[in-house]
This record gives C-alpha cells, sequence and structure tokens, in this order.
C-alpha cells in the first residue's frame, strides 16, 4: 500500500539533484522557503545564472528571499545593534544549510521612491559630481545685468594698476560710510568724534572726502591735525576714504603696494579704493587734473549693479538644501494652485448646465446663485458652452466683480475654513501643480543659476537627455587651472553617463523625477551605478532587467549583465526573456506549476543542455514547441473611433493618433518614444475628469474627438491591491462579501443569530480581539527586529472558537481562506455567484494564490492580473461584433455606447510565456464583451496578436514623439521605418 509519506518521498527523490561540493558553487540544501519544497541547488559562482519557470513558482523566494535574505543577514551580523536599527528588517530563509555565499546585492523592478526631491541626476549622484564641477570650475555671472563677477586679490590689483597707471600717484586705502543711527540721517556730534577717535586709535591719519560732481581734485583732510574740520567734512559728504598708505605705481614697488592693499582689503571688510592723483590715462575723463577713484573688492559683487552673489559652494546648487533652493516653491520646481481644468471638468456644458463643478454642490449653489442674478450686468452668457466664453467672461468669472465673488473669492473664503478636514479634502479635488513662476521649474534660487559652465546653469544643464549631457562634456574646454580642479569630476560624470546611455537610458534626462521611472527604468538606474563602482567578488541578483526595454535595447543591456560577471561577480537573474535567458552560463528552472503545484527543481545545469534536452515548459517554448498562436482575424471594431489631437507633451512633436474603438490596440516604440506621455500622461488624464477620477494635469494637447463614445475609463497598472496584509485577493474581487453570507446561512450560524459581519477579520464582533484578526501579534524587542508570535488566543486562525466552530463541508472560515483559488472553485461550485467570481481568477492563470493571501505579498504582475480579473467579471457579455452592428433601437437610430475603456501599462511584466498565452485569452474576451483595451509593450509575442498597433518614434527622448506606423501588425511590419517592425516581422514569421 502506498502511503502519503512515501509518495512525498518518491516525488522528493524524483527532483532531487546532485550538489557539488566545490568552492566555485554557492550551495543550497533543504529550501524550504514559500512554497519551495525542500530543494537542494547549486549557482556557479562568476557566470550568470538565469532563474525561470512559471509565474508563482517560487523563482523569487529563491533569489530574493533566500539568497538576498541570507547575504544581508550575514552583512548585518557585522554591524552594531544600533546601526541595524536604521536598515530594513528581512527574515532569514528556511532552509538547512546554504554555503560559499558572497555579499548580495538585490536590484529589484521596484520603483520605491515617491518623493518630488528625488531625480535621475540625485540618484546616479550625477548630481553631487555637477554641483562640485560648478562650484570649482563655473563662472560667476550677475543675474541681473550678466556681467562676469571675479574677486580681485591684492596680487590682482597690482597687476591691474601696474598696466593701467604704471608712474602714477596714488592713494591706497578703503572706503567707510558716515550714517546717523535710527532714524537720523546723519550721525551725531559724539558719533563723529567716536568715529575719527577709532581712526587715529587704528594708526590712520588721513581721509580723502570724495566728491563724485565736483570736477576738482578730492580733498585730503589730516584728522589729527584738525578734527573739527573733519568731522564737518565727514557729516557733510556721508563717505570717505581712508588712506592706508599714498604712493607712486612703479614696478619696483610690489610689495608695499600689495602690503598696502591687503591691509585696505581686511580694514574695509574685502574691499580696497584706489584714488589715483590727476589722472592722465587714455580711459580718464577729459579733464586730465580730475582724480579717478577705483574700487576693488574680494567680494563677488557686480560691478554693474552692485548685485552680492556667494562663493559657490557645492550645497548651494541643491534644491534639497534652504542655500540653494527657489524660495517660492521651496526647491520643488512647482507650487499648488486652483486648477481650471478641475473646476470645469467638462467645458462642453454651460454654465446654467452646471459647468463649475464646485458649484453644483448643495453647499456652495450660493455662489452660483450670485453669479446667475448678476451675469446679464457684466454680459456673462449662461447659455454659452465653457469653451466658447471670451477671455474676458473667463477672467471675470475666475476674480469676480462687486456684486459676486469668483473662484478667486470662492477659495479665499473656504481658506478660512482649512481647519477642518473635510474643506481640506473638498479643495484638494480642485488643485494642481504649476511651474512656480520664481524659478521657471529650475528649483533653484537667483544665485545658484547664475553660475555657468560652458555658457549653462546647473538647472539647463540637468534638463539635457543623457545623450546630449555627454555630448557636451566630450565638447566642454576649460581653463588649465579649471580643468585640473575638475578633473575627477568630469571623469566621473563621463563613466556614469556612459553607462547609462549604453543600458538604454539616454532618452532620459537628469531632471527627470525618479518617482516617474517605470520599474524597469528604475532598476536600470540602479544596475548603471553598480557598474560604475565596479565591485567584484559580489552576488548580484537581477529582477527582469528586460522589463521597459524595446527588442533593440536588450542586446546592449545583456552586454552590460556580462560586464559585471566578467568583473569576477556572481549573477542571479530571475527572467522570462528569451534573449536574456539564452545569454546566461547556466539556468535553473522551478515548477512545473504555480503555487502550491510548483517550488521544485525541475531543472539546474547548462543553456546548452537546457535548451536541446530539458523536458520543461520554458525550454518547450525555447524551441518553439509550444507557443502563442497569431490570431486568425483581426477585429475589425465598431467603426467609431476615439481621436487625440495635437498632443504635444513632452517629447511629443504634435501627433494626432486614432483609436479604433472595440479593439486590442498596442502603442509599441522603443523606449522613451513617447507612448507613456502620450497615453497615459494626456489620454488618460484628459479623460479622468470626465469620468470624476481625480488625477494630475493632462499634458499639453488640442482636444479629444469620440470621448462621448465611452461609458467609462479604467487604468489598470501594477500599483499593490493593498498596503495592508488584511487586503487579499478574495475580498478585492468581492468575493469575502459572498464566503461571509454562505457562513451566516449555515443552520448552525442562524441558530447562534451570527450575521456575515461576524465572519470578518477586520471589525469587532467574530474576530479575535487579542491580536485583532491579524493571526499574530508583535513583541518589540527596541534594538532587535520586531518578533512577531502565533497569538495565543486564537491560535493564529484570526476568528474565535464559536465562529470556527461553524463549518461547511468540514472547513471552517479560516479553513477556506487558506484555499487555493483552484480548490475553492470546486468547493464552492454550488454557488454560481461566487463560482463565476473564482473561476475569473483561474483564467488570468492565480489559480494557485490563496484565498487570504495578503495583498502586501503579492507581486506587480500578480496585483495586475487581479484588477484584470475584477475587470473581466465586470464586462459584460455580448455575442462579440455582432452587438456593435445591431446597436440600434427599433426605429434604426444607433443607441448609446455603453462600452469601457481599458488602458494598460505593459501588462506582461512578471510573466512567464505561458501566463502570457492565459492573458491575452482574458483581454481578447472583455474586448469581444464590446470594450476597447488599449495596451503599452514592447513584448512582440503580445503585439502580433493584437487588433491595430500604433507606433511611435523612431527613437527616444528628443528624436521621438512621432507617429511611425498604424495599421494591422501585419501592415506595420511591413514599413520600412522604425525599429519595431522588424522585429514583428520576425515574430510573426516565426509562427506561420
Amino acid at each position: 500500500m502506498t502511503t502519503t509519506k512515501n509518495l512525498k518521498n518518491d516525488i522528493h527523490e524524483a527532483f532531487a539533484l546532485s550538489v557539488p561540493a566545490d568552492k566555485d558553487h554557492l550551495i543550497i540544501e533543504g529550501l524550504r522557503q514559500n512554497n519551495l519544497k525542500d530543494i537542494n541547488v547549486s549557482i556557479p559562482h562568476d557566470k550568470i545564472t538565469a532563474i525561470v519557470g512559471p509565474s508563482g513558482s517560487g523563482k523569487s523566494s529563491l533569489a530574493f528571499d533566500t539568497l538576498f535574505a541570507e547575504g544581508r543577514w550575514r552583512f548585518m551580523e557585522s554591524l552594531s545593534t544600533y546601526t541595524r536599527l536604521f536598515l530594513e528588517r528581512m527574515d532569514r530563509p528556511d532552509l538547512d544549510s546554504i554555503r560559499n555565499i558572497r555579499p548580495a546585492i538585490a536590484i529589484e523592478q521596484k520603483n520605491p521612491v515617491r518623493t518630488s526631491r528625488s531625480t535621475v541626476g540625485t540618484a546616479t549622484e550625477i548630481n553631487d559630481y555637477l554641483r562640485i564641477l560648478f562650484a570649482r570650475a563655473g563662472k560667476l555671472l550677475c543675474p541681473d545685468c550678466e556681467l562676469e563677477v571675479t574677486p580681485t586679490s591684492p596680487a590682482t590689483a597690482y597687476k591691474k594698476l601696474l598696466k593701467s597707471h604704471d608712474g602714477s600717484k596714488a592713494l591706497i586705502g578703503f572706503m567707510q560710510k558716515a550714517e546717523g543711527t535710527g532714524r537720523r540721517k546723519h550721525p551725531t556730534k559724539a558719533e563723529l568724534e567716536e568715529i575719527v577717535a577709532r581712526l587715529l586709535a587704528r594708526g590712520f591719519i588721513r581721509i580723502v572726502i570724495c566728491n563724485p560732481a565736483s570736477a576738482a581734485n578730492n580733498e585730503v583732510i589730516d584728522i589729527s591735525e584738525d578734527k573739527a574740520s573733519a568731522q564737518k567734512a565727514i557729516k557733510g559728504a556721508g563717505q570717505f576714504m581712508v588712506v592706508v598708505d599714498r604712493i607712486v605705481i612703479k614696478k619696483d614697488k610690489r610689495g608695499r603696494i600689495v602690503d598696502s592693499l591687503e591691509t585696505s582689503f581686511q580694514e574695509g571688510s574685502g574691499s580696497a579704493a584706489v584714488m589715483i592723483l590727476g589722472s592722465d590715462s587714455a580711459d580718464s575723463d577729459s579733464n586730465s587734473n580730475k582724480d579717478k577713484l577705483l574700487n576693488f573688492t574680494r567680494r563677488l559683487t557686480c560691478t554693474g549693479c552692485g548685485f552680492e552673489l556667494e562663493k559657490p559652494t557645492p550645497i548651494l546648487f541643491s534644491f534639497n538644501h534652504p542655500l540653494g533652493a527657489c524660495n517660492e516653491c521651496k526647491g520643488f520646481g512647482n507650487i499648488l494652485l486652483y486648477d481650471e481644468d478641475k473646476l470645469v471638468p467638462d467645458k462642453g456644458l454651460t454654465l446654467r448646465e452646471g459647468a463649475i463643478e464646485p458649484w453644483t454642490k448643495p453647499a456652495s449653489a450660493w455662489w452660483y446663485e450670485q453669479l446667475e442674478e448678476h451675469a446679464a450686468k457684466y454680459n456673462l452668457g449662461l447659455d454659452i458652452p465653457y469653451r466658447d466664453l471670451s477671455k474676458r467672461e473667463r477672467e471675470t468669472i475666475a476674480k469676480g466683480t462687486e456684486d459676486f465673488d469668483g473662484f478667486d473669492g470662492f477659495f479665499a473664503y473656504l481658506d478660512t475654513k482649512k481647519y477642518k478636514l473635510h474643506v481640506r479634502v473638498f479643495l484638494s479635488r480642485y488643485k494642481g501643480h504649476f511651474e512656480c513662476a520664481g524659478c521657471q521649474g529650475m528649483r533653484l534660487n537667483k544665485k545658484a543659476l547664475a553660475i555657468r559652465l560652458g555658457g549653462l546653469n546647473i538647472a539647463e544643464l540637468s534638463a539635457m537627455t543623457i545623450k546630449e549631457a555627454g555630448g557636451f562634456f566630450k565638447t566642454l574646454k576649460l581653463a588649465p587651472k579649471e580643468a585640473t580642479l575638475a578633473k575627477e569630476a568630469t571623469k566621473q560624470l563621463a563613466i556614469k553617463l556612459s553607462f547609462l546611455s549604453e543600458t538604454g537610458l539616454e532618452h532620459l534626462t537628469l531632471d527627470r523625477l525618479t518617482r516617474t521611472l517605470s520599474g524597469g527604468e528604475a532598476q536600470r538606474v540602479a544596475l548603471c551605478n553598480q557598474l560604475a563602482s565596479a565591485l567584484s567578488g559580489v552576488l548580484y541578483i537581477l529582477d527582469e532587467p528586460s522589463v521597459g526595454l524595446h527588442p533593440r535595447d536588450i542586446d546592449t543591456l545583456i552586454g552590460q549583465i556580462k560586464q559585471i560577471a566578467a568583473r569576477d561577480n556572481t549573477v542571479v537573474v530571475v527572467e522570462h526573456d528569451t534573449s536574456t535567458i539564452k545569454a546566461a552560463d547556466h539556468v535553473i528552472e522551478l515548477g512545473p506549476g504555480s503555487g502550491e503545484l510548483g517550488g521544485r527543481l525541475v531543472y539546474s545545469g547548462g543553456l546548452t543542455e537546457f535548451k536541446a534536452e530539458a523536458k520543461t515548459l520554458t525550454a518547450e517554448y525555447l524551441r518553439g514547441e509550444k507557443k502563442i498562436k497569431v490570431p486568425r482575424w483581426r477585429r475589425r471594431g465598431s467603426g467609431e473611433s476615439l481621436q487625440l489631437i495635437g498632443a504635444k507633451g513632452h517629447n511629443l512633436k504634435n501627433i494626432d493618433i486614432e483609436i479604433p474603438l472595440g479593439t486590442l490596440t498596442c502603442i509599441t516604440g522603443v523606449s522613451g518614444s513617447g507612448k507613456s506621455s502620450l497615453i497615459m500622461n494626456t489620454l488618460y488624464k484628459a479623460l479622468a475628469p470626465r469620468f470624476n477620477i481625480k488625477t494630475d494635469r493632462a499634458l499639453e494637447h488640442s482636444r479629444i474627438i469620440g470621448a462621448d463614445k465611452i461609458r467609462e475609463i479604467k487604468l489598470i497598472d501594477q500599483e499593490p491591491i493593498g498596503k495592508t496584509p488584511r487586503s487579499n485577493p478574495v475580498t478585492y474581487i468581492g468575493g469575502f462579501d459572498d464566503i461571509r453570507s454562505h457562513f451566516s446561512s449555515l443552520r448552525s450560524a442562524r441558530a447562534l443569530n451570527l450575521t456575515p459581519g461576524h465572519f470578518s477579520f477586520n471589525v469587532p464582533g467574530g474576530r479575535c480581539e487579542s491580536c485583532k484578526g491579524e493571526g499574530v501579534e508583535k513583541l518589540e524587542m527596541y534594538f532587535l527586529p520586531d518578533v512577531y508570535i502565533t497569538c495565543a488566543g486564537c491560535d493564529g486562525q484570526r476568528y474565535k472558537t464559536q465562529i470556527l466552530e461553524i463549518k461547511s463541508k468540514d472547513r471552517n472560515i479560516y479553513d477556506v481562506l487558506q484555499m487555493t483559488f483552484d480548490n475553492a472553485a470546486v468547493f464552492f461550485q454550488s454557488i454560481p455567484g461566487l463560482s463565476k467570481k473564482i473561476s475569473v481568477i483561474k483564467e488570468v492563470g492565480l489559480g494557485y494564490l490563496k484565498l487570504g493571501q495578503p495583498a502586501t505579498t503579492l507581486s506587480g504582475g500578480e496585483a495586475q492580473r487581479l484588477k484584470i480579473a475584477r475587470e473581466l467579471g465586470f464586462a459584460k457579455q455580448s455575442l462579440g461584433l455582432t452587438a456593435w452592428r445591431d446597436n440600434k433601437d427599433k426605429k434604426g437610430l444607433q443607441k448609446e455606447n455603453s462600452a469601457a475603456l481599458y488602458i494598460l501599462d505593459e501588462p506582461t511584466t512578471g510573466l512567464h510565456t505561458d501566463d502570457t498565452k492565459k492573458l491575452l485569452y482574458v483581454l481578447s474576451r472583455i474586448v469581444d464583451s464590446g470594450n476597447t483595451v488599449v495596451i503599452i509593450e514592447h513584448n512582440m509575442e503580445c503585439v502580433k496578436t493584437a487588433d491595430y498597433v500604433i507606433d511611435i518614434g523612431p527613437e527616444g527622448g528628443k528624436e521621438g514623439g512621432m507617429v511611425v506606423a498604424t495599421g494591422t501588425p501585419e501592415q506595420v511590419a511591413k514599413t520600412a521605418e522604425g525599429h519595431t517592425s522588424r522585429y514583428l516581422k520576425e515574430a510573426l514569421k516565426e509562427h506561420k
């Protein structure tokens, strides 16, 4: 008889592989982390190892939760307990042993940055080198009159005097003011006496009363002989020159002149004055007997307007420091103001129809009533669409009049009520980010922007793309002294810019906000930092580095990864892209399925053997035995279209696009060509206000045609479905309500008067109050990581004993939450509504997830597919395109279209090819229900199945932003322009 234990041993032996015990391999034995089934695995050092397998098979558990976690723990053990407080805490992996592990660096897809202060320049330390470069080699220009401002030393002043006034008699000294205190314009007698006494005490006996209005020689007074006359002269002039030395400007008097100038600089707070007596030089006045006063200063003061600058230091160029940040926007580059687009989301409405959205609320109706009452007096058209109102009418509505308050008065009143939470929430709906008028979005103050290098200030240089900045530094010429000071900074800048360019990021600007980068772009920025650091003997763990890259750029990325491995580093790559897998030296595949069906080692060996002999899912797709087929026919759509006219935000070149409704449309193009700017930041953000969706301002565009043809718009991205462990997949799809209703309807539950609320672990009632329904209790260890222990009250089951005694088919509510969706589909097949929701989850390939799995443990790809599954459940089931053709009433008039527009940003991220096939089937069902799906995608396996393709390019950055080709995949593949056509042609050819 075969027991369960024997069966388990047989399975374990079937997947067990021998492990070499030499030092050239990282060796893991008995790994049981997450869903991994007690596996043994070895990873060769100084090679590239690809970890492959279906989504949810355990790849991240091996790479990040094991390799990186253990490497980090071993590093942390060398630190003090105080230092560990500031490091991210990670649990140690569950395994028997791990040997020969190196210090680990993980470069993940996730973009953790959310602040608006982080840019590509700051994240790569390029800004740090730029600040040093500008501080050492930058030229100071007055921000007002643009004259160069340079400090003068005593030696420099002597050279200027000798050059222009050789042989002239001169007085060397410093200027001093005699001003009254308080409101008095002139000093008192006592104050004048004190001035004279102080000068005599310091050894100065002569002063010169400067009189610029007089053509005569300036008056020299000996204050030691005639104090009364000196005081009278000082009071009348208000400013005088204290004489330090009288001398003739000659070459052999250099030492004395320099010493006198040095004394003058010290006594004059950094400024010295030289009066050339009876100047007869060529640049003097026509009156050769007139004295000439020359001013020299060590301070950075403009000689034209007197604007005083600061000596440049690196911190002056930081917009994150008060010394350099713009005073108005505090270094953000933009400020929050009330946005007309949010105040009037639908400009096709008239004022009477409620165009001004905040005034349609009952509490604010009075403001519109006042406007309506006096509209005729000010010639305001109440029945004219808002977009057709004149500029004068809009300004009147905004600023208000003596009879009614406009927007300004309305919000000024509400600002006085901001101490109330609901008012602050209300006001936040109508604010948008606008460029700061003080710095024009440059983030820095006038003094920082006054310093230039190669004719550019640091903000103008940061606005360049990586490619442009690289070219700038190649052609930059510095004076010998400046070049010496800036040698190391320019060297490091060249290295970092080169790595960024080679990794396919040359389209990014240095001032691009890090939080706006995609996961793939953020990962490649981190990868470039590691390349520049030139470390060796390190374990690098990369999470799908090809994400967000056009096939054209993947070869370059692979070259970068090989560079890291060539420096005696071990590189582990979690990857689905076939090109990256083929570049690996060693392949580890986990599977054979996902979740509970995965977690086993199905292959470990060299790439050649993997491609030729492996009987695994990935190998079968690699060899072409399994594939995603090209559709037999392309949908023609509903005959209607959505048009975006005049898009010119960021790098878009005033382009027009037309998206046929009722189709699956792919937006393609190389990285940085403008796909996200076009779809996410223009089309979506322009349509969102129409459907009461709060978002930022759309990028500049002319108009949108056909928006009335869609019922709603939905953006399905890879953001988490919940931020706390209480959120889970079954709650997200709305299935937990059905489960709780099912349990509360059981006879045993009705006998105890239990309601659906008693079966929720989020609210008091049926949950365990010891752990508040979390199943674990946290123990704070202060100088050590917090320890989570199983709740003693419920033994980790989240509910009270009374609730757990209610069972359906011998399963209580906790047992149900521990089920996978595959098992739940069988368990709840008798409940139609719940069964349908669960089946949708299975269709998108997430049947391996547990119903109650915390949302925080889901990957970005899993979160996105959950969103797609929920939308599939909401999507109307129709008879395909016949629903479009027959969408007419009995009179033959076209009915109102109720279709939705779905926008997805690279939905194949993190998906195995087999999972991509399942995803495409689900998306096809959504389209067949009469909806429109727009996908931004690089994966040619996905693009070849689309009905319509819009290719943007031809290059990234400023060389992109144009429509290269449109049409079916076959039509786009035939075009000679752009890079997509070449790869799309190959994808279509492979599957003929």
